[in-house]
């Protein structure tokens, strides 16, 4: 069995379910290269066990994902020239400098990695409670389904946090339609679990102390359905979805995302390419609040 250490993989449900596990609680499961490395890994084992049916993706801990690991000493140490450097840093573009190593880099590990995922030849369920927060947004609306603890917090700080026009899989105006997307971006705001289901981007939402047993039943319940049936059936509503025009507005916003990168690494010198606090943008060191989107609220 393949050796893990930022997630867990295991089967359930005599092997039709396979469950895999975000497991960085301390860091709210923040998503350094290590954990989506061998995250590609455990949904490539899913697919290639033809008794799984569904693939669960959940996360350890008080959160599903506080995004882009950007400072923990895991990400220092990935990042790191030395025997602890993660080697995607030495490939992909990870040994070219400017806006050609970050393109290539999030290009792949960011980007294309989260495209595979969507066409994964499973019915994946993101089963989410906590923050999910940015790039936890990703990995969430990369599943086929969503399901939501009670406690659910979803939203994107990066506009206001790191002056970014939001994730590198921008998913957005297809999940919360356009104008709620933009309000979401320039504001920061967050929505609850029953107002992402009323969006129709949640199909379930369960007690926080019961998520995990109730997601198994939805999952068994979905487990029943013949391979070959709940796959055109996926097939079906991507490819609608696609000529929509979606996997083309995610190439063409994935390109304005690095130009943004671009902007505030020239601005600021910083090869991150965030924007900082005397660009008048929040401290997101100090985690400042996140309010929801009260409609009666300015």
């Amino acid at each position: 069995m393949q050796h893990f250490d930022y997630i867990s993989y295991e089967v359930l449900h005599s092997g039709r379910i396979a469950v895999i596990t975000l497991d960085r609680p301390k860091q709210r499961n923040a998503q350094n290269r290590g954990m989506l490395v061998e995250l590609g890994l455990a949904f490539e084992l899913a697919e290639e066990d033809d008794t799984v049916r569904v693939v669960i993706l959940r996360g350890a801990g008080p959160s599903f994902s506080a995004g882009h690991d950007l400072g923990s000493s895991d990400d220092v140490r990935e990042r790191s020239t030395g025997a602890g450097q993660h080697p995607t840093y030495l490939c992909n573009g990870g040994t070219l400098s400017g806006a050609d190593a970050r393109h290539r880099q999030e290009w792949h590990y960011f980007f294309q990695n989260t495209k595979r995922w969507r066409n994964l030849r499973k019915i994946t369920i993101a089963e989410v409670h906590g923050m999910v927060l940015s790039a936890g947004l990703m990995l969430a609306w990369c599943c086929d389904l969503i399901v939501a603890a009670e406690d659910t917090i979803f939203a994107d700080v990066v506009g206001t946090r790191l002056g970014m026009c939001g994730v590198e899989y921008f998913g957005h105006p297809w999940e919360f339609g356009p104008r709620k997307a933009k309000e979401l971006l320039l504001t920061g705001d967050s929505l609850g679990a029953d107002d992402a289901h009323a969006l129709g981007m949640v199909s379930k939402v369960f007690p926080t102390d019961e998520l995990s047993a109730r997601t198994l039943e939805f999952a068994a319940r979905i487990a029943k359905v013949p391979t070959i049936a709940a796959l055109l059936i996926k097939e079906s509503v991507n490819q609608s979805v696609d000529a929509m025009g979606f996997s083309n507005a995610l190439d063409s916003c994935f390109t304005l995302h690095q130009l943004n990168h671009s902007h505030w690494a020239e601005v600021t010198g910083n090869p991150l390419g965030i924007g900082t606090v005397e660009q008048g943008l929040e401290d997101w060191r100090l985690a400042p609040e996140i309010l929801p989107a009260d409609k009666n609220r300015p």
